[in-house]
């Protein structure tokens, strides 16, 4: 049985969109309600969805750059949520993120061998006279050569600066990697290489990755697990081939009947959903994908259906299997 690294216990995040007079919210926008899931120790965890369900407000969470309002963080049985400001920074190093804006997240006043560089110096990790050679040794392993240490982001490109941050993710040695869509802003041919140097260094470093992004389709060639977000909730967790070959949600099924085929030979039906999302201020008391389900029944709009396991690893929150 594979070591949990992190479990997330119905974990939620709200924000305050507008206020009375008196200063009390009056419009709240439920960004993420009620996660429950687990990633264990050496896997990659795809975690997709459409914009706005949820899923980069989830990734920040966990690296602590928003604070959840209700729910906990397991993060090797310690629980992230009960510490205090001071007591989380030390967890800060082992759970690092690779931003989906690579330029964004850079600061364009340094180099690129000062930005590398810096988590190590701030954390203490090495003696002042080998941060330049675990700097160089970084930036071998990200495909790029030593004398671009010098460079500042706006020499790079797309790619490069993306192999930039993850050097920099790299740098502290960390237990977990979130990946916010790391390759949605680059060139489809250089989606690739990120990927599989992202699979490589999974495997060299013995890395846990959650993998956040739009479509089923990347997720596909580096995830073990994947996760389903609508709307702040979570639809449906399987294994990957699992998920691909045997889809359970209405929402999951649509997904991958959207996947482009190489085939021209191949049909293939797609499944269009109709209406609007709903709003996060102001979800529906039932299932929040009713609205636009192909398969929906009365009592889906009467109450919120929850996670369950149909099969094993298999999680779906859907009456049809209840």
């Amino acid at each position: 049985m594979s070591e949990v690294l992190m479990e997330i216990k119905d974990l939620s995040k709200y924000f305050t969109v507008d206020t009375n007079f008196f200063g009390k919210p009056t419009s709240i926008l439920k960004a993420v309600d009620g996660i429950s899931f687990t990633i264990n120790k050496g896997e990659a965890f795809g975690l997709v969805g459409e914009s706005g369900c949820g899923k980069t407000t989830l990734g920040k969470i966990l690296v602590n750059l928003h604070s959840p309002t209700g729910g906990k963080i397991l993060f090797e049985g310690q629980d992230l949520t009960a510490l205090n400001e001071n007591q989380r920074r030390t967890y800060c190093k082992d759970i690092q993120m690779i931003f989906q804006d690579p330029y964004a997240s850079l600061n364009p006043r340094m180099t690129v061998g000062d930005i590398i560089a810096e988590p190590i110096i701030i954390n203490k990790l090495l003696p002042p006279d080998k941060v330049e050679e675990r700097v160089t040794y970084l930036l071998n392993c990200v495909g790029l050569a030593q004398h671009q240490r010098n460079r500042y982001p706006h020499e790079f490109s797309g790619g490069q600066r993306q192999r930039v941050g993850i050097a920099r993710a790299l740098a502290v040695e960390p237990k977990l990697i979130v990946c916010d869509e790391p390759v949605s802003a680059l060139d489809v041919s250089i989606q690739a290489q990120v990927l599989n140097l992202l699979a490589d260094l999974k495997d060299e470093f013995g890395l846990t990755y959650l993998f956040i992004a739009h479509g089923l389709n990347v997720v596909k060639h580096v995830s073990d697990r994947v996760g389903v977000m609508y709307l702040g909730k979570m639809v449906e967790i399987a294994p990957k081939r699992e998920l691909y070959s045997n889809p359970l949600h209405p929402y999951t099924q649509a997904l991958l009947s959207a996947i482009p085929i190489t085939d021209p030979e191949r049909k293939k039906q797609r499944i269009i959903l109709e209406g609007d999302v709903p709003s996060p201020i102001n979800p529906p008391d039932g299932c929040r994908f009713c609205s636009r389900c192909f398969k929906e029944m009365p009592e889906c709009k009467e109450s919120a259906p929850e996670l369950k396991e149909v099969s094993p690893g298999h999680w779906v929150a859907c009456y049809l299997f209840a």
